[in-house]
């Protein structure tokens, strides 16, 4: 049993190592990469372990917690993950008033694979529902050229997308700033527009497939009104990645809720 387990840790070390090397190599933009890597290095410890028979050496409350820990942290890894595949194919209805585009990791030449998706998505709803005014969201990180908006801006309106149905929000580096400057810009626009300014607008948050359920979760916690989801495909290689990274960023949004309840 021993000899099982310890070959198949080294599997398991393997394999992280060389999908945190993949990860690594399209340069996301993020150093989560480097959590495989960590990944690998445990799994390496616990094949020595099993190898040299460590486990005995522990006293039975260091085991029992031991064990109590990492049956806690595969029971949240199971139910927040559940939750995220739960809304990974969630489609607005149609005729939205507003469609707001989440940003992502932009390059030189364009949009990274992740905001490609998001931006076709965005393209196919806007062509079917003219009358949908699009918002693009995102500042300009420290590892990208130009603000994300402008780039998806630019990307819209040369597949054809007239340029007057698109607003750009340049000012967000995170998902919640991302919404809650869209949801001002909405407003003013309504004004702007001499829209009816007691109707409730509907907006379509778009998304990838596997950032979904957490951006509903932002928009909920910000209370917008009349808010659907609209979810886009990704990458189905770096998929694991992606969905590994979103547990932990859910970790935090809760705690970071918890904290707001306690205040």
């Amino acid at each position: 049993m021993h000899t099982f387990l310890f070959l198949l840790c080294i599997i398991l070390a393997l394999v992280c190592g060389t999908y945190g090397i993949a990860v690594r190599a399209i340069g996301s933009g993020t150093a989560f990469f480097a959590v495989w890597f960590v990944l690998a290095v445990f799994f390496i410890c616990v094949a020595i372990g099993f190898h040299f028979n460590l486990w005995k050496m522990f006293p039975d409350i260091l085991k029992k917690g031991i064990v109590i820990i990492l049956a806690g942290c595969l029971a949240s890894f199971l139910i927040i993950e559940g939750l995220i595949i739960s809304q990974m194919h969630v489609a607005g209805p149609d005729n939205l008033d507003y469609l707001i585009v989440l940003g992502a990791q932009v390059y030189k030449n364009g949009p990274s694979p992740v905001l490609k998706f998001r931006l076709d998505k965005a393209y196919e709803y806007l062509s079917a529902n003219p009358e949908t005014r699009c918002i693009v969201t995102g500042g300009q990180g420290s590892n990208e050229p130009f603000t994300e908006a402008s780039c998806m801006a630019d990307y819209l309106v040369k597949r054809g997308i007239d340029s007057g149905r698109i607003i750009l929000e340049d000012k967000s580096t995170t998902t919640a700033q991302n919404l809650t400057n869209s949801m001002k810009l909405i407003s003013a626009d309504t004004i702007n527009h001499a829209l009816d300014s007691n109707t409730t607008n509907t907006v379509g948050i778009l998304t990838n497939d596997f950032h979904m359920f957490r951006a509903m979760q932002i928009a909920r916690a910000q209370k917008i009104p009349n808010a659907y989801g609209i979810s886009c495909g990704s990458t189905k290689v770096y998929l694991p990645n992606n969905m590994f990274r979103e547990y932990f960023a859910e970790i935090k949004f809760l705690l970071k809720q918890l904290t707001k309840h306690f205040q």
